[in-house]
């Protein structure tokens, strides 16, 4: 049975996790089964004077997507459970589960899952295949958030915004405020319960203030963009930030994909070019990926002492412990001579992100800026369904067109090189920062500010003041009103569902 391997990661809270089913997770087993196909059951006439009988095609087609989910539920059984980390604390539950009690492949999935486990998850097919792929049908291609837990602002702002998506042909850039949807002032929606209906609709009028607060109303629709894995790779020099004797890079990485590793030596080139020394790594919005991609990462930043040395290892249950594995660091000819490595966290910050901080931490000057970090000490084995010789080529060169179901069980745990786990709490930062969403991503974003302020000063500066005049509650106790249900995205951390054309 053919068989690809390869690291994602996923970075959803567990009270989400059901609802929205997708992320960005750990390796990756693709095996299929094949499913078969029945004719349809025919009724033979009473006699030569009656019309004959049509099949009942509704009752064929139940029995058919009954036997169809038996086997899915077998063959996530057999080939995916065996691998799950807490096996020995589910065996004897699972073998006494009855597969006939569950209705949905969602739900007997879940009745697999050892309570601590708030990481495994399963997806259908078409949410595998636009990750994999970058192309995301039917959005508005921006992400929101709203930023309460330090600035007390109940506005609702753009956090990213994707090049080419509808939002970005129509000027939308980071740190706007969405205003209102069809003519309606947002907070009405908030309180009615209408806003992410309201949102999805397309075509959609809405109206965002600028960072001058200029209105910007415009109607578009929902449509489907190609995404890369970054956003932004610039040097910056004292022409930017005073005070600069050195260029300093920022790389603002959005997720780990192994089919956009150009986007990591690109990123590189250009820093190397530029005699980088000091660099900011942006993982604010990164939920993870695929481990070939964090593994580049590390082989470009990590230092010449760190060469060959292990900076991840992988630990599987005890029926595979055997399959242990420990990554190690090998150094590139382009790889970065770095005396500083800056990294940007949040609570979106997660799994291979968290890979790659705690991997090069021994090994270098690391310092966490931002937000403490998801926790995701763990990764899945993915495993795709169905499976026979035809859709595995399809697979193979990403046609998922066949694709039903991707199952992600937790199958190990992750340490660096000198044995420290990722904390399930997640990292702390090493100075707390709130996300600025007041502005675009650069040297004004006070993040971004701090940290060259740091490399110039030897000190990080103040926090910023709390801005309380931007909330849009104005009686106490109203607040509570204007917080938008946590709709999760199932890519990045605190956000309003970046891609409509996804929600279930």
């Amino acid at each position: 049975m053919p068989l690809f391997l390869f690291d994602l990661y996923y970075m959803e809270k567990m009270n989400y996790l059901r609802m929205f089913r997708w992320t960005l997770v750990a390796s990756v087993i693709l095996v299929f089964f094949a499913v078969g196909c029945e004719k349809d059951d025919t009724v033979e006439p009473v006699n030569n004077k009656e019309e004959q009988k049509k099949p009942d095609k509704t009752v064929d087609s139940v029995a058919l997507a009954e036997k169809a989910l038996i086997k899915a539920k077998k063959y996530y059984l057999s080939n995916c459970y065996p691998y799950y980390y807490w096996i020995d604390e589910m065996d004897s539950t699972v073998k006494s589960l009855n597969m006939n009690d569950f209705k949905t492949m969602e739900s007997y999935f879940d009745a697999t899952l050892y309570s601590k486990d708030h990481w495994s998850w399963m997806a259908d097919g078409s949410y595998y295949a636009q990750s994999e792929t970058g192309e995301y049908e039917g959005t508005w291609g921006a992400s929101l958030m709203q930023q309460i837990e330090y600035y007390d602002d109940y506005s609702i702002r753009v956090a990213y915004v994707y090049p080419g998506s509808p939002f970005a042909r129509n000027g939308v850039k980071r740190g706007w405020t969405l205003t209102e949807i069809d003519g309606r002032a947002v907070r009405e929606t908030i309180i009615d319960g209408s806003f992410y209906s309201e949102y999805t609709k397309s075509p959609q009028t809405f109206t965002f203030l600028d960072h001058d607060s200029a209105a910007h109303t415009f109607t578009t629709s929902l449509a489907s963009i190609e995404t890369s894995s970054s956003l932004m790779s610039k040097v910056f020099t004292s022409l930017d930030f005073p005070g600069l004797t050195e260029p300093v890079g920022y790389f603002l990485y959005m997720s780990f994909k192994a089919d956009f590793l150009n986007d990591i030596h690109e990123a590189m080139a250009y820093f190397k070019s530029k005699d980088v020394h000091k660099l900011i790594l942006d993982l604010r919005y990164n939920g993870g990926g695929d481990s070939r991609a964090s593994k580049l990462l590390v082989d470009y930043l990590a230092p010449k002492s760190a060469n060959h040395l292990p900076f991840a290892h992988r630990c599987f249950n005890k029926q595979h412990s055997d399959e242990d594995v420990i990554d190690s660091i090998s150094r590139l000819p382009g790889s970065l001579d770095l005396d500083a490595l800056y990294v940007i966290g949040s609570d979106g910050t997660a799994s291979a992100s968290e890979l790659v901080i705690n991997g090069l931490r021994p090994y270098m000057d690391l310092t966490l800026v931002g937000d403490t970090t998801y926790g995701k000490p763990n990764g899945m084995y993915v495993f795709l369904y169905p499976n026979n010789p035809k859709t595995n080529a399809k697979y193979s060169v990403g046609d998922y067109s066949d694709l039903e179901y991707v199952f992600l069980p937790i199958c190990f745990y992750n340490k660096n090189g000198v044995g420290d786990e990722i904390p399930e709490d997640g990292f702390i930062p090493d100075n707390y920062r709130p996300d600025d969403l007041t502005h675009d991503f650069g040297v004004e974003e006070d993040i971004v500010k701090a940290c060259l302020t740091k490399i110039v000063t030897g000190t990080f500066p103040d926090l910023p003041a709390p801005r309380h005049r931007y909330s849009i509650s104005t009686r106490a106790g109203a607040a509570g009103q204007y917080r938008l249900p946590d709709n999760r995205s199932p890519f990045y951390g605190l956000t309003i569902e970046p891609f409509p054309g996804q929600v279930q």
